[in-house]
């Protein structure tokens, strides 16, 4: 198979229309789904029926395994992009069991109790990830602190229906191409993985410190340092001596090797005593 490129004449024209026409029609698309940070407020505001364009969205979402180690996340997105440095992560602290309703009704409470007592204006959209009853138990706490005037909304996962507080009953369908779709569920799925990945370090936390324990002289301290270092306790069985030694000293790390890796052969002296005198210890 053989590809010509004209260098000249009437071909090369041809191809330069064509790829004039490429370009123009990959920009227009491009603006279409990638409209300004006002247009996509507008939009935001028109499709849900607010009142106002919110320039700034908080939506939460919790996490857990069947009711243990429950969190929350809220993630914040602020005049067209995602702004990480207002990101906040909740241990939930009250509810007993596997009650997301009531996991979601004690983090808005606390979350916008607090923007409450410091007389910190509250966002444009509340957004929490789930059907009808999470937006309910989102409303209910927000209620209860006397807010009546907050706009809130849900977006449920399977249906990628947005419910709006107040207007339930006939809940925001969008097209699938739809730009204000897309940020919803950007923002929706942010906040997921925000609460997800804090869940698994709460649950690597607790497995590490299960497992030191049981081992005389490691604690606390060193179990934050093999967590921030290596991140779970299936890293810390895989890494070496060596490694551990760099991060919490070479007595400890030989203490973890015996009490997490019994089954593996013990070093060579020599060559032990020779990576002792090299080892660089960092506390």
């Amino acid at each position: 198979m053989e590809i010509n490129t004209p260098q000249r004449g009437q071909k090369k024209a041809m191809l330069a229309l064509v790829e004039s026409n490429a370009r123009h029609s990959f920009e227009q698309r491009f603006r279409v789904l990638k409209p300004s940070s006002s247009a996509i407020q507008e939009a935001l505001r028109d499709a849900l029926s607010l009142e106002n364009a919110p320039k700034r969205i908080e939506c939460f979402d919790i996490s857990h395994i069947q009711g243990t180690d429950k969190v929350a996340s809220m993630v914040v997105w602020e005049d067209g992009r995602m702004k990480k440095s207002d990101y906040r992560k909740f241990i939930i602290r009250t509810v007993q069991g596997n009650d997301d309703f009531a996991s979601m009704r004690e983090v808005i409470t606390r979350r916008y109790g607090r923007l409450q007592e410091e007389g910190v204006s509250r966002p444009g959209l509340v957004l929490v990830d789930g059907g009808i009853g999470q937006l309910h138990a989102a409303a209910s706490a927000l209620e209860s602190l006397g807010i009546t005037d907050q706009p809130l909304a849900s977006i449920a996962k399977r249906e990628e229906w947005i419910y709006v507080y107040g207007q339930e009953d006939d809940p925001v369908v969008l097209d699938k191409f739809s730009p204000v779709l897309h940020l919803v569920q950007l923002v929706r799925d942010e906040a997921h993985r925000f609460a997800v990945t804090f869940h698994r370090t709460r649950r690597n936390a607790d497995r590490l410190r299960g497992e030191l324990a049981r081992i005389p002289g490691i604690g606390e301290k060193t179990a934050a340092k093999l967590l921030r270092q290596f991140g779970s306790l299936d890293r810390v069985r895989e890494v070496s001596e060596d490694d551990m030694a760099a991060v919490i000293g070479k007595a400890a790390a030989r203490k973890l090797r015996t009490a997490l890796l019994p089954e593996l052969p013990a070093a060579d002296p020599a060559a032990q005593e020779l990576a002792d005198k090299s080892t660089t210890i960092l506390e």
